[in-house]
């Protein structure tokens, strides 16, 4: 079963050290992300429709929203990960949201340097870092991600794509209250537009489908309230709109590869 070794939640997003051994669904982030192996077999992981080689010699970077999965090889032991979940306005505060923490390719090659940060880091995460000092490393491992990815490729950032006011209704809609039973047809209503052209302009305008925006901001409150909140697992389903404890599970471990309880007992979050 995959379990987490080590997980804290701080303002850059989430670092995380997982073992691995089960598939993901095929779901998104709003932050960037960055997959790392460490030990163990190598893995795949599909950004975009394209089928990616994870291993020692690689990192995968996954842009903000992009549509991925995970499919490991060792299905019995599976093999060790060090993830991240990078909060676009921690890293570029100052630049448009998501378009600065856009990665230039989704599998860079782990340079002599890359490798030496993705060690120091990866240790300081298992060893209850400050949060000072992760900030710090944090930051550094991320800066060179993203340099080598746009080095490896010579390609310009992609321009900004939502600018329908209807889509952006629809988003802002989404965003007040994310719930399992938020139904997209009152999104759409609301949003001024047919269910078909709904979908379609959000598919156009955003790279992923409504369900798929959904899901990953549900995602990100189920997260936030296991990580941050004591409360039983129940109740926290029943508040994000789940008929039951056993579909928010299902849900969760869907999406993040280890049941909320086994996530709850390893995360922590670092306060400023």
């Amino acid at each position: 079963m995959s379990r987490a070794l080590a997980v804290f939640h701080g303002l850059f997003g989430r670092a995380s050290v997982y073992q691995l051994n089960r598939p993901f669904s095929t779901h998104a982030h709003r932050e960037g992300h960055l997959i790392f192996q460490v030990g163990g077999t190598p893995a795949g992981i599909r950004v975009c429709e394209i089928d990616h080689a994870l291993g020692e010699d690689a990192v995968v970077a996954v842009n903000p929203w992009e549509p991925h999965n995970f499919a490991p090889t060792d299905v019995d032991d599976g093999a060790l990960f060090f993830v991240l979940y990078v909060n676009a306005e921690w890293f570029a505060p100052h630049g448009p949201a998501g378009r600065s923490l856009s990665f230039g390719c989704a599998r860079i090659r782990r340079t002599p340097s890359l490798a030496r940060h993705v060690e120091r880091a990866a240790s300081l995460v298992c060893g209850a870092p400050s949060l000072t000092g992760l900030d710090r490393e944090l930051r550094a491992l991320i800066a060179a991600c993203h340099e080598e990815s746009w080095a490896q490729t010579g390609a310009a950032p992609p321009p900004e794509r939502v600018t329908d006011f209807r889509v952006r209704r629809s988003i802002r809609l989404m965003s007040q209250a994310p719930s399992a039973e938020v139904a997209l047809d009152d999104i759409a209503r609301h949003s001024g537009l047919s269910r078909p052209h709904f979908y379609r302009l959000f598919h156009a305008q955003t790279g992923v489908t409504p369900n798929l925006y959904l899901n990953t901001l549900l995602m990100e409150k189920a997260l936030d309230n296991v990580a941050s909140r004591d409360a039983p697992m129940a109740d926290i389903a029943s508040e994000l709109g789940f008929s039951s404890q056993s579909a928010f599970t299902r849900f969760f471990a869907g999406h993040v590869g280890m049941a909320p309880t086994a996530y709850r007992r390893a995360v922590k979050v670092l306060r400023a």
